[in-house]
């Protein structure tokens, strides 16, 4: 044991905490001290693991073997058992049902073809051979997806690990293998991403055994190459021979001792190697972490406390039948809807945006400022056909004679038309407007799916109160219309210029037409003559 055992017994609280939120199956948004173990493949992660509980229980093989978080929590106890906390109260004795409950949870949710999930497998394992430990096992980082993994599979494990390393209250468990070179470790180069002073971080070397000879890592383990606040820690694992040919691991403690106090690079450290000083500096640093970080997380869970006693207060005299709660209830219900409607139309934090088309008091501000103008652009007329209308119209007039005829009665009657065509787009936009306004009720009211009769109430009056007012609005735009047609001020100064134009591209020419035609009653006049009287009349 590691002689704190007072401040060790901090950490089985936090593994029932950790425990009680993985359970619920809520987000655990308490910030609980732990350890997280990150490395590439094939680091040695899951051996350095199997080596402190001394048992072989982790999948092996080729490729992406860890696919889900791994809370693995050790408990010193006189008896050696696992237990999970998806089938909790069985206990697996055999080590070799312990792996393939691992492999058989991590595929059921995952599937069988290497895809990834952050959902956690706790696993907690008693023995007499552990010290009250809790780490996290996540998967490693891979480079080239395989099976049913996505192209951005390397991007997607990233950002699990980050889900984890980033909290302030996670020490990190760099693992990397000693025949890399270490400025290239995947583990540091993640932990120096969210821990640039390296002060949560533990550095793991492994396969010190394997490294090429003439070389060793004894800058790295005396902390002068890439520095550690918390330092290096070398082990030596089991070869995959050793593990194909079932090695007992406390044989290969053995032999690990034996490597570290005989190799001459090595040797003046081996007290502060290996597997068993690694397993008792985590246990130290666990609690220790546990110890500081205790008072913050002590007053936050306090905070949490008296915010749930206010809520049980507020609703330890609660009648479901009390008439005063219903009306309450209601009151609120309505409030809410007013407020998602107005947030709806003003575009301002409504809680559910629609990403796939506009809606709301976005589609309604183009209808006024896109759809509206381009129903006025379509009314746009032929110029040809225009004088062809004017000409007709100026022949269709009856009763004109020459002293009496102005151009204002044609221009009227054309303009007359055009102001008419009005309506159509105008009371178009207005139904439009209606519509979207009607879908937006529908959508604030999904509130009150739990209460159809007032959900469909409330739409009944609302709907109907936004039916009144398309109503009025359509009579009022008519009207507007009817005001328009009803006089036309030709002497308003924007028609001095027309008006000129109009009588020199269309007066002369059709009245000298209509003059001159079989039903003309004063033949007797000059075509000049005609023509200075009309001028004179058409210019006064």
């Amino acid at each position: 044991m590691s002689g704190n055992t007072g401040m060790e017994q901090l950490i089985p609280i936090v593994n029932k905490l950790q425990d009680a939120f993985t359970q619920l199956g809520v987000h655990m948004q308490l910030d609980l001290p732990q350890i997280a173990v990150v490395g590439g493949q094939s680091a040695g992660k899951s051996s350095v693991l199997e080596n402190f509980v001394g048992k072989d229980f982790l999948p092996r093989g080729s490729g992406i073997v860890t696919r889900r978080p791994l809370i693995l929590q050790l408990i010193n106890c006189p008896t050696e058992y696992a237990e999970f906390l998806h089938c909790k109260g069985k206990k697996f004795v055999d080590f070799d049902e312990v792996r393939k409950e691992i492999e058989g949870e991590t595929d059921r949710v995952t599937g069988s073809n290497k895809g990834i999930s952050n959902i956690p497998i706790n696993l907690r394992v008693y023995s007499p051979n552990v010290l009250n430990l809790t780490l996290i096992d996540l998967p490693g980082l891979t480079k080239v997806p395989i099976g049913d993994q996505p192209a951005d599979i390397e991007a997607q494990i990233k950002a699990m690990i980050f889900q984890f390393i980033k909290r302030e209250n996670c020490l990190i468990l760099a693992v990397t293998p000693a025949n890399t070179d270490l400025a290239n470790s995947d583990a540091l180069k993640l932990a120096k991403e969210v821990d640039a002073q390296g002060v949560r971080t533990i550095g793991v070397i492994t396969k010190l055994d394997l490294m090429d000879d003439g070389t060793d890592a004894r800058d790295i383990l005396e902390n002068k190459l890439l520095p550690l606040r918390r330092g290096y820690i070398g082990v030596v694992n089991r070869s995959q021979k050793d593990i194909e040919g079932r090695k007992d691991i406390k044989n290969a403690l053995a032999a690990e001792r034996k490597f570290f106090l005989s190799h001459p690079s090595y040797r003046h450290l081996a007290d502060r190697l290996g597997t068993p000083y690694l397993q008792r500096v985590l246990n130290q640093q666990l609690t220790n972490h546990i110890r500081d970080t205790l008072p913050a997380l002590r007053d936050r869970l306090q905070k949490q406390q008296l915010t749930l006693e206010k809520d049980v207060e507020q609703y330890k005299h609660f009648r479901p039948d009390d008439p005063a709660i219903k009306t309450k209830a209601m009151l609120q219900m309505i409030q809410q809807l007013q407020s998602d409607f107005e947030r709806t139309i003003e575009g301002s934090g409504s809680a559910q945006i629609n990403t796939m088309e506009l809606s709301g008091g976005a589609k309604i501000n183009r209808l006024f400022h896109e759809r509206f103008p381009f129903e006025i652009v379509k009314m746009e007329f032929d110029e040809k056909e225009l004088r062809k209308e004017i000409a007709f119209a100026i022949r269709n007039i009856h009763g004109i004679r020459v002293g009496l005829f102005t151009p204002d009665m044609a221009f009227e009657a054309i303009v007359k038309k055009q102001i008419n065509r009005l309506k159509e787009p105008s009371l178009k936009c207005v139904d439009l407007v209606v519509q979207e306004l009607s879908n937006v009720v529908r959508t604030c009211t999904d509130r009150m799916s739990r209460y159809p009769r007032l959900r469909e109430e409330t739409e009944r009056i609302i709907t109907t109160y936004i039916r009144q007012r398309e109503q009025m609005c359509k009579e009022q735009l008519i009207l507007l219309v009817d005001c328009e047609l009803a006089y036309m001020n030709t002497n308003h100064e924007d028609f001095i210029g027309f008006a000129k134009v109009y009588l020199h591209n269309f007066g002369l020419i059709e009245q000298k037409n209509w003059l001159c035609g079989e039903e003309s009653e004063i033949e007797y006049l000059k075509e000049k003559k005609m023509s200075s009287l009309i001028s004179n009349t058409v210019l006064d």
